[in-house]
């Protein structure tokens, strides 16, 4: 899926169906006629057609009974009199004025009419979906689900007009059968589900057309914001400086057999700017950590009294990558939580968090978990998480008061501000280490000063960002020490 940046985007924002149908309704009680509204959504499909496949010549369009259906008929009819051959497959009688409208529309331009039931991919240069878009979110199974199996087995390309139909246009989920689009024509306001989880699979390349009507003055319950590759403001780094003023970072992390989960999350805070960094790890670690990272300090400790000075000089701990669930691990959990320092809990510091269940922490915290983590902590499956994302990641926020980023594809956050969805970061990631120095960005920015939810969304940005910039050096798998070139000319360039 490609979404950073998302073309035609104008408004850092996305919605629900709810808000988006809302929407609709709105402006045609201030006037502006529904089937004014196919036609731009057409008009911009159609632009989005012929951009994208200039040679296609024979167009199949899959309409529903809805506007999505109506928005479909009317691409064919200006498509047909471009000079394209186009075939519009009803999946049953429109169920609108509107929709009859854009039908009738099409009929007279001389588009060809048949039943869904002889539709055959195999005739067509390109498929327009028109079916569903953002109805009604029920699985599709059945006729509908062969025929997207079909489709999607042909192999030729689709253009989904406002969602793939199938898609659950509030989560992401797919509950049931889903048509892939190859490239998706969001239309009016773009639908929060199309950014994140399950639905990067099924969208393609996504643009977004407005339609020359500006979004909602009042922002409707729902809305996620959308975090593009830079932060709105950058870390001060004053001339006269010392490695004290930018933070002392603690990392507890890296029990036996698991010693680069934390030199990754230790490096990470180092190279996110931090001006002192301190990891605490297994003993037979020590020596490795600095040969790979002799700017980092390493200790090596057997028991939590050990711990004590090193969290009495720490401004911000990061605990868990590598920790491991035995006594060693429970004892260094222990002491940090009585410290009660701005801490960032990620992998096992996750588990062994989330053993006597949801509660809110009395001292500043970060939570990155993935979706397994998520579940675990929320006393649910991974597919439970997965199913609605956004959801998970509030009860998260909610449940332990603090700060939570729901790792991923399409990564959320959800803090006291909302919910946010970042449009960084690729399937090149989707490897190991990559969440520890996530981790370690985030610890590393905090600890200079950045306000809870800056760091946390700083980190994500930066993360997808370098991901990106990562993987398009490299190729489609990455290693997770791979991002660490690309940060600090990010850092430098954000600092511009």
């Amino acid at each position: 899926m490609t979404c950073a940046p998302v073309s035609g985007m104008s408004d850092a924002r996305a919605y629900t169906a709810a808000a988006a149908q809302a929407h609709d309704r709105a402006l045609q009680a201030e006037g502006m006629p529904g089937l004014r509204l196919m036609r731009r959504a057409a008009q911009a499909a159609l632009t989005t057609l012929q951009g994208f496949w200039p040679e296609a010549r024979r167009v199949a369009i899959l309409a529903g009974p809805g506007h999505n259906g109506g928005d479909g008929a009317v691409l064919a009819g200006l498509a047909q009199g471009r000079g394209l051959a186009c075939t519009l497959f009803y999946l049953s009688p429109p169920k609108t004025a509107d929709a009859q409208r854009a039908q009738d529309f099409a009929q007279g331009a001389g588009v060809a009419f048949a039943p869904f039931d002889q539709f055959d991919p195999a005739a067509f240069d390109l498929v327009v979906d028109g079916l569903l878009g953002t109805g009604p979110a029920r699985p599709v199974r059945g006729t509908l689900a062969h025929c997207f199996e079909r489709v999607n087995a042909q192999g030729v390309p689709v253009l989904a007009l406002d969602l793939p139909s199938g898609l659950d246009a509030d989560t992401g989920a797919a509950p049931g059968a889903v048509l892939r689009a190859t490239v998706t024509q969001s239309l009016l306001l773009p639908k929060r589900g199309a950014f994140t989880g399950e639905a990067r699979n099924w969208v393609g390349t996504l643009t977004h057309a407005d339609l020359t009507c500006p979004p909602p003055s009042e922002i409707p319950e729902g809305t996620v914001t959308l975090l593009g590759p830079r932060p709105a403001g950058a870390l001060p780094r004053p001339a006269a400086a010392h490695k004290g003023i930018f933070g002392r970072v603690l990392v507890v992390a890296g029990g036996v057999g698991m010693g680069g989960a934390g030199l990754l999350a230790a490096e990470a805070a180092l190279r996110a700017g931090a001006g002192a960094v301190t990891l605490v790890t297994a003993p037979d670690h020590v020596a490795p950590a600095l040969a790979r990272c002799p700017e980092l300090m390493v200790r090596g400790i057997t028991h939590r009294r050990d711990l004590a000075p090193l969290l009495a000089r720490a401004d911000a701990v990061l605990l868990g990558p590598g920790l491991g669930l035995d006594g060693w691990a429970r004892q260094l959990f222990g002491a940090v939580l009585e410290a009660r320092l701005p801490t960032v809990f990620d992998a096992d510091g996750l588990t062994l968090l989330g053993e006597p269940g949801p509660r809110a922490l009395p001292f500043p915290a970060l939570l990155t978990p993935h979706p397994g983590e998520a579940g675990r902590l929320l006393g649910c499956s991974t597919a439970a998480v997965e199913s609605d994302r956004f959801a998970a990641a509030a009860a998260l926020a909610q449940g332990y008061g603090a700060p939570t980023v729901l790792k991923g594809a399409g990564a959320i956050i959800a803090s006291e501000a909302g919910l946010a969805v970042s449009l960084g970061g690729n399937s090149a990631m989707a490897t190991a280490g990559m969440g520890d120095v996530l981790a370690g960005l985030t610890v590393g920015l905090w600890a200079q000063g950045l306000a809870v939810e800056a760091a946390l969304t700083a980190a994500v940005q930066l993360h997808g960002e370098a991901g990106d910039r990562a993987a398009g050096h490299r190729g489609p798998s990455l290693l997770a020490r791979d991002l660490f070139d690309e940060f600090g000319p990010l850092l430098k360039a954000w600092a511009q």
